[in-house]
C-alpha cells in the first residue's frame, strides 16, 4: 500500500524505504538479512516516538487531516456489525457529508451519526469536503429523534473544517439547522457519545458534538476556527498558520488540561492513519465502557448530569 507522508514524517518514509528494499534484496537474493532488518525496525519504532512525541500543535493540526486519516466509513467495518445507512432529511435532500445509520456495537443496538470527507476528487465533491449542508444537520437530527424514540444511544463521530459556509446553505438555514442540533441534543432522552476522529471544526462540529461524553483521538483536534483561517483574519497572512496553533490550543491534550473533553482516546504508534485496526480496537473499547456506564443511568440523572456538564463549559473560577 502506498502510504502519503507529510513533511515532518520524512524521516519515517525514508527508514521505512530502505527497510523494504533490504527485505526486497534479502528475497531475490536468498541472504539472510533478518539481524539488519529486525535493527532498523528498531530504529524506526524509536524514531516514530520520538516525532509523533515532540510533534508541535500545528504538526498534529497536519496530523487530524493526514490525507490516510480513517473517515467514519472507514471505520464502520471494524467497529460496528450491520449497519444500516439511512439517508436524507425528509425536507430537501440527502447530505453526504453527514453519515449515519443503525448498526450492532459490541451486542447493543446504537445509532451512528458522523461526518464524512472523500478520499478521490470525485467522492470530495459528493461529500462537499466533509462540510455539511443544513440538510445534513437535519439528517443527523432526524436520526437522533429516532434513536430517542426506540432508547437507542448515539455514537458521533467528528471529522469536518466546518458547516459549509456557502450562499446555498445560509439561504437554507446554515445557522437554524445547528442550533436546533444543540438545542435537541442537550435534551435528547437518551445517551450520547461524541468522538473526535480528525479535526473539529466550529459550528459544524458542535452540531453532533453535544452530548454525555466527549472525546478526543489522540491526534485529533478541535476549535473554532482553523489555525489556517485564524491566520488569514488575524495576520492575514496564512503563513502564520503555526503561531495560530499555538494560541488556539487546538489537541486533545490541551482540551483535556481544560476540562472540555473527557478523555484522550490513544492512537496506535504511528497513528491511526497506520493501522486502523488497532485504532478502531482502542476506540470500541471506551465507547463499550462509556456505553456501559450511560445505560445503567436512569434518565433523570442523565440529563441532569448533561446540563451540568454542558453548563461547566467556559466556567472558572480564580
Amino acid at each position: 500500500m502506498a502510504y502519503s507522508y507529510l513533511e515532518f514524517e520524512r524521516p519515517i518514509a525514508e527508514l521505512t524505504s530502505k527497510i523494504e528494499d533490504l527485505s526486497g534484496m534479502g528475497k531475490d537474493s536468498g541472504v539472510n538479512i533478518a539481524e539488519e532488518v529486525e535493527r532498523l525496525n528498531s530504529k524506526k519504532d524509536k524514531l516514530v516516538e520520538q516525532i509523533y512525541s515532540k510533534a508541535t500543535r500545528a504538526q498534529i493540526c497536519q496530523l487530524s487531516r493526514h490525507p490516510d486519516r480513517p473517515y467514519i466509513l472507514d471505520y464502520i467495518p471494524h467497529m460496528f456489525d450491520d449497519f444500516q445507512e439511512l439517508h436524507g432529511d425528509r425536507a430537501f435532500a440527502d447530505d453526504g457529508a453527514i453519515v449515519g445509520g443503525l448498526a450492532n456495537f459490541r451486542g447493543k443496538s446504537v445509532m451512528v451519526v458522523g461526518h464524512q470527507k472523500g478520499r478521490d476528487t470525485k467522492e470530495k465533491l459528493r461529500r462537499n469536503f466533509g462540510m455539511p449542508r443544513p440538510e445534513g444537520y437535519r439528517k443527523a437530527l432526524r436520526l437522533f429523534k429516532l434513536a430517542e424514540r426506540f432508547e437507542i444511544p448515539v455514537l458521533t463521530f467528528i471529522d469536518t473544517a466546518g458547516a459549509w459556509p456557502g450562499i446555498d446553505a445560509e439561504e437554507r438555514g446554515q445557522s437554524e439547522a445547528i442550533a436546533r442540533n444543540l438545542l435537541e441534543l442537550a435534551a435528547l432522552k437518551t445517551p450520547i457519545i461524541c468522538t473526535v476522529i480528525g479535526e473539529g471544526g466550529s459550528g459544524g462540529a458542535l452540531a453532533i458534538g453535544v452530548g454525555d461524553r466527549m472525546y478526543m483521538q489522540q491526534f485529533s483536534t478541535y476549535s473554532v476556527i482553523s489555525p489556517e483561517g485564524c491566520a488569514a483574519i488575524l495576520w492575514r497572512d496564512r503563513a502564520h498558520a503555526a503561531e495560530a496553533a499555538e494560541a488556539l490550543k487546538p489537541t486533545a491534550i490541551d482540551l483535556q488540561k481544560l476540562g472540555l473533553i473527557d478523555a484522550i482516546i490513544p492512537e496506535p504508534k504511528e497513528g491511526a492513519h497506520r493501522n486502523i485496526e488497532e485504532a478502531a480496537e482502542l476506540m470500541s473499547d471506551l465507547l463499550e465502557k462509556s456505553i456501559n456506564e450511560l445505560l445503567k443511568t436512569p434518565l433523570d440523572q442523565l440529563l441532569a448530569n448533561r446540563t451540568k456538564r454542558l453548563r461547566n463549559i467556559g466556567s472558572f473560577s480564580s
